[in-house]
């Protein structure tokens, strides 16, 4: 029997609970093979747009698989409801449904996928506040990795110098690219291959020499962007290894042939390629689960919500956040607390001192002179999920319907939380409901870092925050307000943006000269004596609400002053307009190789 039918709902009544539940299992493991095999082909195009400099093409399809889950989700939501009828919300069926998905998925070698899938579901028609382990995978069934695991992903070079190391990786069958892809790989090889060795001679207690490594590439080639890259470690041995990933790209649309472009070395390298603040890479796996835990060995550091993420598993994701979130609260005492930084007009902002990370909570009503809506600051909340973030903008991962002790709060948290936010937070016995919440990483509000830092941190800092506001206008984002505050300091010292109740698109935005005053009462005027429309935004004004300390003033105006001038703007406006994507690389210039194969 199958639920097709506009019969469905009637024959549903006749059925026993564990019948009902089994049919409904099935149907749900139907759904999610469909969307697994449909998220498998928007991956494995990444190759061949690469190849094509298709850039638009791949920029649509990393657009596609995003929406993909949401539109399957949908479309099984509305299945589930046919076929349950009347008995939608019956718990026995729900409980026994769960159960028999389970034993389907067992065998699956992305069951933890399947898992938050039947998750997405259950709350889709239960709005559940809180957790229900009854009818949701709380807490995963399996307590070992996937039995249907496939082969070692890893693979292996050993037996020659590591530039030859490095050929072998890159031409490998298995990575897709044939030898006459290439342009100059033995020479940027050779450059690539003393840089690691360099990385290893550097490391403590390490003797000089060329000593013999051998080279491990993880998984399959990762796409995101313009660029591609292989991603390993190399090792002397077991406690001598060095995380790295090779960075290739097709930068000119008139030459042939693939760049071996940079070389990452070290965790801090590989974290800054995997940041929580850029797209998700394209990577065939076949199994996730493995793939995930094999990035950990590298970037220990990185949780598995961010692995997870990156390789474009954002919904399970969120699963793993909030099984981390559950066992830190079990395991801490401290309470939430406001976050520290300017107080949002928009945006009620809390953590837990112990735990990285922030909730963010839009006001019932903004403060004078903001005049966006609600809708409109979840639409630029959604338009940072999908838009290219090129290392700038902070993931917000969307949350409903959270349940949390009232204990676990400040008491003056809590009457701001009730008093400003009142229509999605309220009071239910011992617990707060929160009907709906952005959780981002916390990180360090830069207006705090500037005056707190040593001078080199300030210096660095400046520099790259004029370098983060012109990457988000190559990639067509204007932040709207531009303020210190607005922005924040990773743990790798990258300055990001994270505040998007006034973002907007550069090609929406007016930049415009200021005009000169032509009479003593214009030019003394406390108010605008010329007309200023919606859209308008005058550069030379930027300096005029900026508090910076003035060493960081000197960095910034050195580095980047015609981010003041509004033909900066304007020229970037152009080149958007004429169709250029742009290319922000994810790594600073000294890891790119081309320069140095051409002094050798």
């Amino acid at each position: 029997m199958s639920f097709s039918s506009s019969t469905a709902s009637s024959e549903s009544s006749a059925l026993t609970d564990s019948r009902l539940a089994a049919l409904c299992a099935g149907t749900v493991q139907r759904a999610f093979l469909d969307y697994d095999e449909q998220f498998h082909g928007i991956t494995l195009r990444a190759r061949e747009r690469f190849l094509a400099r298709d850039w638009r093409a791949s920029y649509a399809d990393a657009a596609e698989r995003l929406h993909l889950y949401g539109r399957e989700m949908a479309k099984l939501a509305e299945q589930i409801k046919d076929a349950l009828g009347a008995r939608l919300r019956e718990r026995s069926v729900w409980t026994g449904m769960k159960a028999a998905y389970s034993s389907l998925i067992a065998q699956s070698s992305r069951w933890e996928i399947a898992e938050s899938f039947f998750n997405s579901l259950t709350r889709r028609v239960f709005a559940t506040e809180g957790v229900d382990q009854a009818i949701e995978f709380v807490a995963t069934d399996f307590d070992e990795a996937p039995t249907k695991t496939p082969a070692d992903i890893r693979r292996i070079y050993s037996g020659g110098s590591i530039h030859e190391l490095l050929i072998a990786s890159l031409t490998d069958p298995a990575a897709g690219f044939a030898e006459e892809h290439w342009d100059a790989l033995d020479a940027t090889a050779r450059v690539a291959g003393e840089r690691i060795q360099s990385a290893f001679r550097a490391s403590p207690g390490r003797t000089p020499g060329n000593e013999s490594l051998i080279l491990e590439i993880i998984g399959n080639v990762f796409y995101r962007g313009r660029g591609a890259y292989l991603v390993g470690r190399a090792f002397r041995d077991s406690d001598d290894r060095s995380p790295l990933a090779i960075a290739l790209c097709l930068r000119h649309e008139n030459e042939t042939g693939i760049d071996f472009d940079a070389i990452l070395i070290g965790e801090t390298d590989l974290a800054i390629l995997f940041s929580f603040t850029r797209a998700y890479f394209r990577v065939d796996t076949e199994c996730p689960y493995e793939l995930v835990r094999s990035l950990s060995e590298l970037m220990p550091r990185k949780r598995l919500i961010d692995l997870y993420n990156a390789i474009g598993y954002h919904r399970h994701g969120k699963t793993e956040f909030y099984r981390d979130f559950v066992r830190h609260l079990r395991s801490s005492r401290d309470r939430f607390i406001t976050a520290e930084g300017a107080r949002g007009m928009v945006m009620l902002v809390f953590t837990l001192p112990s735990y990285d990370v922030v909730f963010k909570l839009i006001k019932d009503h903004f403060d004078y002179p903001k005049e966006s809506t609600r809708a409109d600051v979840m639409r630029r909340y959604r338009l940072v999920f999908e838009h290219d973030r090129v290392g700038r903008l902070v993931e917000a991962h969307e949350f409903e319907h959270l349940s949390i002790a009232r204990d676990r709060f400040a008491p003056a948290l809590l009457d701001d939380l009730l008093r400003d936010a009142g229509s999605i937070v309220r009071l239910e016995g011992d617990d707060v409901m929160i009907a709906h919440a952005y959780v981002e990483r916390r990180i360090r509000p830069l207006n705090l870092f500037l005056f707190e830092a040593g001078d080199a941190a300030v210096a660095a800092a400046a520099r790259d925050y004029g370098r983060a506001i012109k990457d988000l206008a190559a990639s067509n984002i204007f932040p709207g307000d531009i303020f210190t505050k607005n922005f924040g300091v990773t743990r790798h010292g990258r300055v990001v943006f994270y505040d998007y109740d006034e973002l907007c698109f550069m090609t929406d935005c007016n930049f415009r000269d200021m005009p000169q005053p032509t009479t003593h009462e214009e030019e003394i005027s406390a108010e605008p004596w010329f007309s200023v429309r919606q859209n308008d935004i005058f550069p030379e004004e930027f300096p005029n609400f900026l508090r910076l300390p003035e060493s960081a003033w000197t960095e910034l105006l050195k580095h980047h002053g015609d981010l003041f001038r509004p033909e900066f703007w304007r020229a970037v406006q152009e080149r958007l307009r004429a169709g250029e994507i742009p290319e922000v690389f994810p790594y600073p210039p000294e890891r790119r190789l081309a320069s140095a194969r051409k002094q050798d």
